[in-house]
């Protein structure tokens, strides 16, 4: 098998050494760089026990990604939204395909990223080049022929992939959709503050962001694209006193003259073909636990016509917020890219850190 040369940046975070850990199982790949500037100097094995070629690399600072790119087929970006915004124009503009982790090439709209993500967007013609990476939900050959691909976020990715069957099929009704998800501490990233340190989240459940998440966007985006209209949503994201993984529900109501079973056949319809996307007979299976430390999502929907709110619909799904939600599913998009077997390096599950 022919390898091609790829590159990690923001190797050490917990998406990039997700990512390093994957990759060092990938048949088809030599990473030849790691940059991080928190590791700079020391090795991958050294500060991750992962072993291999990819375990003897040294980490090199952002600063020099761009000259250890040359030769790269590829690079993927586990980094901030402002510092992926300033890494990807000249990836391109050298012709290594880009697949970046971040939010900074998510939304089509720039002037969305003020208010969501704090900054002015620099580089908006690319917004119209990005290709949005939801494998299962998306257009395989167009994310196959792109040269830059925005890796989902890991709450739009669980909402996404619970609600869009059902909006494509045009079996909820025009009310808001409310989502409430739950996700581990690893989905703040290495923030040495206060509010997530041990003491501070342990035996604890907290909602924040309340109303003004960043993922909040691109979940109405996804949905939008989905449904072909917009579509009115509340997301609330809440904390969790575990390190990884996310439990989404969403609720919504079924439109009128819609049979209570055609939900349930839409979501197994949409994912027959999709090996990394679990279907299960009711919501009460679907657990972070079934799915942390792997690259699948699991989904299941309840359309019990209960008579304290007839023609309620709540659809849950969990998935790993670092794989699924963010390394894997960049992966499986490298593989498109490549030209690989979706799947390759995902199955077997890679396992977990932290």
């Amino acid at each position: 098998m022919h390898k091609y040369a790829i590159g990690v940046v923001g190797a050490s975070g917990y998406s990039g050494i997700e990512l390093c850990r994957v990759l060092a199982a990938h048949p088809g790949v030599d990473v030849r760089f790691v940059a991080s500037d928190r590791w700079e100097g020391t090795t991958v094995r050294a500060r991750t026990g992962i072993g291999g070629a990819v375990g003897a690399l040294a980490y090199v600072p952002n600063a020099q990604a761009l000259k250890a790119s040359e030769g790269c087929e590829a690079v993927l970006l586990a980094t901030p939204a402002e510092a992926s915004l300033q890494l990807a124009p000249p990836l391109l503009e050298r012709e290594v395909k880009v697949v970046d982790l971040s939010g900074a090439f998510r939304l089509a709209d720039p002037s969305a990223y003020p208010k969501h993500y704090g900054f002015e967007h620099r580089a908006p013609a690319l917004l119209e080049r990005a290709v949005y990476g939801l494998p299962e939900l998306m257009d395989r050959n167009a994310i196959a022929s792109a040269r830059l691909v925005a890796n989902p976020g890991c709450y739009p990715t669980a909402a996404t992939l619970a609600l869009v069957p059902l909006l494509r099929a045009g079996l909820l009704a025009e009310e808001s959709i409310v989502i409430d998800a739950a996700s581990g501490v690893s989905g703040a990233g290495r923030q040495a503050t206060e509010a997530y340190s041990f003491c501070e989240v342990a035996e604890d459940v907290r909602p924040y962001k309340v109303l003004r998440h960043q993922h909040t966007p691109e979940i109405a985006q996804s949905l939008a694209r989905g449904a072909g209209k917009a579509v009115r949503l509340t997301f609330t994201p809440h904390l969790l006193p575990i390190k990884r993984g996310i439990l989404s529900t969403a609720s919504a109501r079924l439109a009128r003259g819609i049979d209570a079973s055609a939900p349930a056949e839409a979501l197994r319809s949409a994912y027959r073909d999709e090996p990394l996307v679990e279907v299960l007979d009711t919501p009460e299976q679907v657990s972070i636990a079934r799915t942390v430390g792997t690259p699948r999502a699991a989904v299941s929907v309840s359309t019990a016509d209960s008579p304290f709110d007839p023609g309620r619909v709540v659809v849950v799904s969990s998935i790993d917020n670092l794989l699924k939600g963010a390394a894997s599913q960049a992966v499986q998009n490298l593989n498109l890219l490549l030209g690989f077997p979706e799947r390759t390096a995902l199955e077997p599950a890679p396992g977990v850190s932290p």
